[in-house]
């Protein structure tokens, strides 16, 4: 019998016990109201902390587990987030304190093999828990896990195992009363080298407390009066004392349902990390700001061509280089070509968790997962994957945003977002008008000559060739309205109000202004083989031969092994990061499009001051001739056209009027 494994008894022997038997049974409403009444009802006297538990936890020990799968939400994360750090380690020491019934263990199984662990210890006061948990033990056949009936305070890990790999405290470290003392013994059982201790619980925060743990007064007092009656201490300080004795590497703060209670959300918190040497030290993760979220991101992938932008940046080791995020593609492009670190900044905290879930998807997944994810946009597993691969490894802002949109990845990654759901209606669109088919053969054709054949076929295409004027004038007067309108222009082609005016500016229409775009490419670029941006418009997905540069996989191992420690992530604006360092290179994109003259005379200043001499900038625009680019020569600038659209064709995104580069002189 190895451990994990079940014992070779009888068919029923290890039916003995309750355990055994409520476990093969489903949650009935008679054991939760039981519960109910443990939690809300029953008094919780005692002359000592051991019959206090008892008293509040005897009652309904023999539901505990079940009621408390959709009450308990920290557990799982805590656990996954635990085991991927701990995923290379063998023969660990497990220390659960306040482990209940053993249930962390039932559920660590769906992460790690109980196997990887020589030892197990659950060690709790409540006499009837630990009935529970012995009765699991038999029933599971799992021979390295061990129940202790024991103080967290006081228990001792025995020496000839040596130090633990892991120790946690799950919704326990608020039921005992001399959290110090806990704390300290668990630090005391860790490796110091490789050792972990994760926290999950309920919180309330301090008055003044980090960012994404804050709370208004009404929501502290509520929570924490409600669980003071049942001799929960909820507070801020117990984690204030792990952020000061260890070092915090993860943590997430939510909140969860409560069964059979509408509306309200008990507050929760996780938190992991690894032991340091002395006291005082900061914490090493990221504090971040409370994320305030649009309803998603507006782009799934970047709207500017890196084969243009490598062509004129020249890229070596030596640049440091900021970028707006966008989709990300061309941060992970900027590695890919050698740059010494790439600074992606995005307003919207969207951008920023598509690029970090990119980013952990690579450190974390074999390819193939990642290809499914962003090259086909669709995982028919991703909801395993991200419990235990990703979420252990996203900022808090980035998992807060992602943990209720998997479904993205089932119902197409590359159909969400604002652009991807114009693409979606569009493509319902011109399903309804018959041109579905053509639009497939268009995006496969095997050669630039058969798409424009086939592109000159279209019917609408036809239409705008050789209709007469008259009615041409009043189709795209409609289509001005309907399709391209300042609602739709915004919200699901990225283009704002000053960028239209840039365009009116040039005295072209806007739909003369797309007609120009998409027929340039249709009939220049081989979108098959080479134009991943409009090929993936028109079927959703990449191809294995045309796709952005970080689902190649030479590029893909690149980035794994080391490109990506020179990423840094940052959800703020572009002028703060200016003002913040140096820069070498600068990829302004269409983003000074987007300013009113004072802001892109602020910008164009602080472009002067944070880029060194004889570094580049490179920016395109939706005018030929941008009025800021008066500003960037004033500024210390020699700006130069690189390409403009009425000279034709300029990349395969071709959807700017022109194409610039600055040289700080």
């Amino acid at each position: 019998m190895g451990a994990g494994g079940r014992a070779n008894a009888p068919d029923g022997a290890v039916q003995k016990g309750d355990y055994a038997i409520r476990s093969k049974r489903s949650r009935s409403a008679k054991d939760d109201l039981r519960v109910l009444k443990a939690l809300w009802l029953s008094k919780t006297n005692g002359k000592d902390h051991a019959e206090r538990l008892e008293a509040f936890y005897g009652p309904q020990a023999d539901a505990y587990d079940s009621f408390r799968t959709n009450f308990l939400w920290g557990r799982k994360p805590m656990l996954a987030a635990c085991a991927a750090r701990l995923e290379d380690q063998r023969e660990m020491v497990w220390v659960d304190l306040g482990g209940g019934t053993g249930e962390n263990v039932d559920l660590m199984a769906a992460y790690l093999p109980l196997e990887r662990f020589k030892a197990i210890y659950v060690v709790d006061l409540c006499h009837s828990l630990c009935v529970q948990a012995r009765q699991k033990v038999e029933a599971k056949g799992w021979a390295n896990v061990h129940i202790v009936e024991g103080d967290a305070c006081t228990w001792q890990l025995p020496e000839e195992l040596g130090k633990a790999s892991l120790v946690t405290f799950s919704y326990s470290l608020s039921m005992i009363p001399p959290f110090h003392v806990a704390i300290e013994r668990g630090v005391s059982y860790l490796n110091p080298e490789v050792g972990l201790m994760g926290v999950a619980d309920f919180f309330v925060s301090s008055k003044h407390d980090l960012p994404l743990r804050q709370m208004n007064w009404a929501r502290r007092f509520f929570w924490r009066a409600t669980f003071d009656t049942d001799n929960i201490d909820i507070g801020p300080e117990r984690r204030a004392y792990l952020d000061h004795r260890l070092s915090r590497v993860w943590e997430m703060n939510s909140q969860g349902s409560i069964p059979y209670v509408p509306v309200l959300r008990a507050p929760f918190y996780v938190w992991v990390g690894k032991p340091r040497p002395g006291l005082g030290a900061q914490a090493e993760a990221r504090v971040e700001a409370p994320p305030c979220f649009p309803p998603t991101f507006l782009y799934t992938q970047s709207w500017e061509d890196p084969r243009a932008d490598m062509q004129v940046l020249s890229i070596t080791a030596n640049d440091v280089v900021l970028t707006l995020t966008s989709g990300g593609c061309n941060a992970l492009n900027l590695l890919i070509h050698g740059a010494g670190s790439v600074v992606a900044v995005d307003c919207n905290p969207a951008q920023s968790a598509l690029l970090e879930l990119k980013a952990t998807a690579i450190r974390r997944l074999p390819f193939e997962d990642v290809w499914a994810m962003f090259g086909e946009g669709v995982h028919p597993g991703i909801a395993g994957l991200y419990e235990r691969q990703l979420a252990p490894w996203l900022s808090q802002t980035s998992h807060a945003f992602w943990k209720t949109r998997m479904f993205y990845f089932h119902s197409g990654l590359y159909f969400q977002g604002g652009m991807g759901r114009l693409i979606y209606y569009l493509q319902l669109v011109a399903t309804f008008l018959g041109l579905r088919g053509s639009v497939q053969r268009l995006a496969n054709a095997p050669s630039v000559e058969r798409q424009v054949e086939i592109w000159d076929s279209l019917w609408p295409v036809r239409f705008f060739l050789h209709a007469p004027q008259w009615l041409v004038r009043g189709v795209t007067s409609l289509l001005a309205i309907l399709l391209f309108n300042r609602f739709v222009l915004w919200f699901g082609g990225g283009v704002p109000c000053k960028q239209y005016k840039l365009i009116q500016r040039d005295g072209v229409c806007i739909c003369k202004y797309a007609a120009r775009t998409f027929d340039a490419v249709a009939r220049t670029s081989h979108l098959r083989h080479d134009n991943y941006f409009y090929y993936n418009c028109l079927t959703g997905r990449y191809a294995r031969d045309n796709c952005p540069a970080f689902l190649e996989p030479r590029h893909f191992a690149a980035l794994r092994d080391g490109l990506l420690d020179r990423l840094e992530i940052v959800t703020g604006t572009f002028l703060d990061q200016l003002r913040s360092r140096k820069f070498t290179k600068v990829v302004l994109m269409d983003h000074m499009d987007w300013l009113d003259s004072a802001a892109a005379k602020t910008v164009a200043q602080e472009l002067a001051r944070a880029v060194v001499p004889g570094g580049r900038i490179i920016w395109r625009s939706a005018a030929m001739v941008p009025p800021y680019n008066a500003m960037l020569a004033r500024a210390g600038f020699q700006v130069q056209c690189l390409a403009k659209a009425d000279q034709g064709y300029m990349d395969r995104v071709n959807m700017y009027s022109s194409f610039y580069m600055g040289i700080r002189v």
